[in-house]
Order: C-alpha cells, then sequence, then structure tokens
C-alpha cells in the first residue's frame, strides 16, 4: 500500500526497495511488515485479506507502530488543541472508511486548532478492507493515538492495516490527489475557491509586474550563472553560525537554476544514490567542477531539521577522512546540498559485490580501517563541539580516486558540547544491525555508540560479509556472534575474506584488527575503547588487548520488520515507549 498522495513512480521506486529489504532482513519470517514513509509492504503466512479481525487487537499480533513528536502543545492550548484533533480524527475515519471516489480508503483534513497552530491530518486503510473493518482499524488507531500522543504536535499509529498520522505542518502533497479537495467539507470548498480567485488576481498582478522589470531580471540571471564556480578553500567559521543555526555566507548559497544546469536536470544518468535523505547526482560546474548533489525528498518528514543539522556541522567541519560540503540551495520546496564529488563510489559497492571484493587487497582495506578511525577521533576528540555521528556504516563511507575513505552523511548526528560525554533520546534513527544495544533499546548514546558501530564495520571490511545478512548453516547468528566463537575456538582466520588468505605477511594484522572489532562490540560499552585507543593500537603492536567477552547479539531485542516478536501485554504507556522507536531508515 503506498500513500494515496504518493505519484506512481515514487510508488514504484518504494516497492522496489521494500522487497529487497523485506527479503534481506526477514529471510526466515512467516509474516513481516515493512513501513517506509507511510508506505507499506507486508506478507504473511496467515489470512490478511481481505478483512482481518480487529474485534480484540490486544491478544492479536497486530500490535501497532507508534512513531511521535515529543515535543507538546503548550497547557494553555491543550484542551482545544485535543478536541479538534479528535474531531478530526472521527471524521477522517468515516470519510477513509466510506471513501469511494479515489479507490484508496484515504483522507486527509486540515483545521486552525488555535492561535497559530494549523492541524494537518490523514488516514488510509489498505484498499481491500470492506468499509466496516475500515473503520474499525482507525477507531482502534484513535484509541491507541488518545492514550499516548493527543498532545503532541505530530504522531503516527500504524497498524498493519491502516494507519493515522497527524503534524502542525503539511506532511502530504494534495496536488498529487485532486479528488481529495471534495474530502474537506463545504468550508474547504469555500476556501478552495477563494483561494482560486485570489490566485488569479495575483498571478496578473505578478505577471505585469515580471514583464516591466524583465531586461533587469535576464542581466541579474546571467550574473548569477557567472558565480558558480566554488573556491577549493573556504572560510566556514564565517558561513555558518553554530548557535543560531543561519548561514550567513552568500558565497555558499547557490541558485536552484545552476544546480538544475549541472546535473542535466535531475537526469537519470547522473543519478549516482539513494539515500535516507533523498537522491543523489553527480553534476558538473560551467567551471569543469564536478560535485555531488544531495536532493532532499519533498515527501519526507523528518528531512528538514535532518537538513539543516548536516548544513551546520558539515560546513563547520574540516578533515581529510570527512566529505567536504561545498554548499547549499534553498529555494521554494527545494533543499539541496552539494559536496566534493568523490569518484569511487561508498565502501559497500566494493566490499559486499563479489565481482569487486578483489579490488579490496588487504593494504587497501588497512588504510580505509586507519582513514576511518583518524576521522572518528576528529569527530569525539578533536573537533569543537564533540560530534556523534549516530550513523557509521559501509554506505556511509564514501572513496576518493585513491581509495582514501571520507565519512558521509551527518543528518543523524548530534553535537555534544566540550565537557559532555553522552545523551538520550526517545526518537530511534540509525541502521539496523550498527546500532550499540544501549541505544537501540534505550536511546542511549555517546562515543562509544560509535564505536560499536565501527567495531561492526570493522568486522565486516575483515570478512568481506553483511552483519544482518549472515547465516551460519540453518541457524541464524549475526556476524558478531559469529566472529567472537571463532575467535573463543581459535578459528578466526576462517573470518577472513577469501581473497585476503596467502597473504601470510598482513595475517597478524588481520588478527589484531579482528580482536580489535570484537572489543568494538562489547554489550558493556565501558569494556569498548575509546576511538583515541583505537588509533594507538592500530600504530603499535606493544598494547596489550583484554580477551573479548560475548560480544551484543541483535536478535535477543529486534523488532523492526517482525510483528510476531512484538511485546504481548496489555497496551499501555510502556509498551508505547518501546514500540515509538520501531523505524527504519529509509
Amino acid at each position: 500500500m503506498c500513500r494515496a498522495d504518493f505519484l506512481s513512480l515514487s510508488c514504484q521506486d518504494f516497492v522496489t526497495r521494500a522487497v529487497d529489504e523485506i527479503v534481506e532482513l526477514c529471510p526466515r519470517r512467516k509474516t513481516a511488515i515493512f513501513w517506509s514513509d507511510d508506505n507499506l509492504l507486508r506478507y504473511s503466512n496467515r489470512l490478511i485479506f481481505p478483512d482481518p479481525d480487529y474485534s480484540s487487537i490486544i491478544n492479536k499480533p497486530n500490535k501497532p507502530f507508534v512513531l511521535l513528536n515529543t515535543n507538546k502543545i503548550s497547557i494553555h492550548e491543550q484542551s482545544r488543541f485535543k478536541k479538534k484533533l479528535g474531531e478530526m480524527m472521527d471524521d477522517m475515519a468515516n470519510r477513509a472508511a466510506g471513501d469511494r471516489s479515489i479507490g484508496k480508503k484515504f483522507a486527509i483534513r486540515e483545521a486552525n486548532s488555535s492561535g497559530d497552530i494549523t492541524l494537518y491530518a490523514l488516514a488510509q486503510c489498505i484498499p481491500d478492507m470492506s468499509s466496516s473493518s475500515c473503520l474499525n482499524c482507525l477507531r482502534n488507531v484513535i484509541n491507541v493515538l488518545h492514550k499516548c500522543c493527543d498532545e503532541l504536535r505530530g504522531a503516527r499509529v500504524q497498524f498493519p492495516s491502516c494507519f493515522m498520522r497527524h503534524e502542525v505542518y503539511p506532511f502530504y502533497n494534495q496536488h498529487n490527489v485532486p479528488a481529495l479537495s471534495k474530502h474537506q467539507g463545504h468550508n474547504g470548498i469555500y476556501k478552495t475557491e477563494l483561494l482560486i480567485i485570489v490566485c488569479v488576481v495575483i498571478a496578473i498582478v505578478i505577471l505585469l509586474f515580471i514583464l516591466s522589470i524583465g531586461v533587469f531580471h535576464l542581466l541579474e540571471r546571467r550574473r548569477r550563472m557567472k558565480r558558480n564556480s566554488i573556491p577549493k578553500e573556504m572560510n566556514n567559521d564565517v558561513a555558518v553560525d553554530l548557535i543560531g543555526g543561519i548561514l550567513t555566507a552568500e558565497s555558499l548559497q547557490y541558485d536552484f537554476s545552476t544546480i538544475e544546469a549541472a546535473t542535466d536536470y535531475f537526469s537519470m544518468e547522473n543519478k549516482i544514490g539513494v539515500g535516507g535523505f533523498g537522491d543523489v547526482y553527480k553534476g558538473e560546474l560551467v567551471s569543469g567542477q564536478e560535485i555531488a548533489v544531495k536532493r532532499l525528498s519533498r515527501l519526507s518528514s523528518q528531512g528538514v531539521e535532518e537538513f539543516k543539522n548536516e548544513v551546520v556541522l558539515v560546513a563547520k567541519l574540516q578533515h581529510r577522512n570527512l566529505v567536504r560540503l561545498l554548499g547549499f540551495c534553498l529555494e521554494g520546496e527545494e533543499k539541496i546540498l552539494i559536496y566534493e564529488f568523490v569518484p569511487n563510489k561508498s565502501l559497500d559497492y566494493f566490499l559486499f559485490d563479489t565481482k569487486t571484493q578483489a579490488t579490496l587487497s588487504w593494504s587497501v582495506r588497512d588504510k580505509i580501517i586507519r582513514g576511518i578511525v583518524r576521522g572518528l577521533v576528529y569527530l569525539h576528540e578533536d573537533s569543537r563541539p564533540r560530534i556523534i555521528h549516530r550513523d557509521l556504516k559501509a554506505s556511509n563511507i564514501l572513496l576518493d580516486k585513491d581509495m582514501n575513505p571520507k565519512i558521509s552523511d551527518f543528518g543523524m548526528a548530534r553535537i555534544f558540547g566540550v565537557n559532555q560525554t553522552e545523551g538520550s533520546t526517545k526518537i530511534i534513527v540509525g541502521t539496523y544491525g550498527y546500532m550499540s544495544p544501549e541505544y537501540a533499546m534505550h536511546g542511549q548514546f555517546s562515543v562509544k555508540s560509535d564505536v560499536f558501530s565501527f567495531g561492526v564495520l570493522l568486522l565486516e571490511i575483515i570478512s568481506g560479509k553483511r552483519n544482518r545478512s549472515f547465516y551460519q548453516e540453518d541457524k541464524f547468528d549475526d556476524l558478531l556472534i559469529h566472529a567472537w566463537k571463532l575467535w573463543k575456538d581459535g578459528r578466526a582466520m576462517e573470518l577472513v575474506d577469501p581473497t585476503l588468505i596467502g597473504h601470510s605477511n598482513s595475517m597478524l594484522e588481520i588478527m589484531r584488527c579482528i580482536h580489535i572489532g570484537l572489543l568494538c562490540v562489547q554489550n558493556n560499552l565501558d569494556e569498548r575503547p575509546t576511538t583515541a585507543l583505537i588509533a594507538h593500537i592500530l600504530n603499535t603492536d606493544s598494547v596489550i588487548l583484554p580477551k573479548p567477552n560475548h560480544p551484543a547479539t541483535y536478535k535477543d531485542y529486534t523488532r523492526i520488520g517482525n510483528t510476531d516478536q512484538l511485546p504481548s501485554n496489555s497496551i499501555s504507556s510502556s509498551v508505547f515507549q518501546e514500540l515509538i522507536s520501531e523505524i527504519y531508515p529509509r
């Protein structure tokens, strides 16, 4: 099921990615659900069509996923906000359940709750459901929402066959669903007619204004086009105000028309990647400089904050093992980051493909490992403020023409004060398979969280295998447990990528890296080394390493994409607290 305001092409892209992800993440599961941007892919060995039974959800495996914005409405506005939200949810449930005009059992509402706060809400059922089952499902959603989230500025409650969402900003694209305007009630229709009249008048005024200054506009456009070459060295201290997060340097900002021309209007031939932020394109400025253009998905609900976070962070950071931010574009709905172009793609492209693994000799892998460590030491120790990356993984390690690593994607990063060493959050972001247990379970993160992710990445670099897709015969063992068992039995060499076997002069270095990797993924964060200590260990043989204990394993607590492992106790605030972190990055 794709959200009704998604274009067919976007829906097709989601299905293609979701099939690959759900097969990789849940290859042995009999039932699984994959949510992304309110789109749903589901399979099961139980009957899910046409009408699942929602008469007693507490005693059934159809548990909700709850994602929320932890910011609350102010106390003096809560009463009106909750009342308006309740009215909107009830109305949307009835409209979605009875909707036959667009065939998607879908409804949206927009209303002013109080003061400057405008509520936007959306509800949808899978199209195969009967009206009565859709209404029953959405009422269960409303009951959950009232218990956890009706004082919050935004929340999503997602059941396997329906969901609702509300925010205080427009998160859906009404232009992609023309019939939705009929579902806003008479007031909505009057507002639409009035808006059309106002827009026509404004358009006429604007047209006359544009004609009167046409010559000036052409001259100004030419002047801007001449300003599209980025200087190799920039003083980013002037460009970014870290306290307010305000970009002030004109030399960093580029026109959207310049970026369109550089990427051949974002052609598919220039598309080089897809990430949580959006699509990435290769571009070339008129000066001949190659760039990587990261374009925020317009439908991303979290992308705006990630955009601001990444701009503020990366423009300030300068290190040879961190990807360099060259500029940005903010124009209308477009939010774009411009980076140096790194020609050799990302580490996962080489590491997990049997056709390209052989190009990663031990000397190349050793250089990549040391470069990643140098970048982390800069973030954790040398940078002011201190930075916790929170999403270190193979696909976020870019490789330049000489295969030097550059850590990228700071959309999830957190800023720490000089003396601050740890923090916590209720919203878990990151990638399954790389998150430390204390972060995935309790939202606690620190420099040791990045160390855990590095340990997983280090074992992947040595073995050439993904952690999350690793199996041992018919019994599931993630890469961490498999590596530790081999180490404990004195068979650690069996972990090593076969393409590295035969280089006897490097075996001691490889064994030492396996040892370091196992120390990094210890369940107890105090037993993990710091990045500074890792750098020291890699540069000397004199440090005696402690014996690694049993590492953390994800199979004991992950519930992503697996409804059978959701808590079976009654719906309560404690359950909501656990379920709000059930999120997989797009």
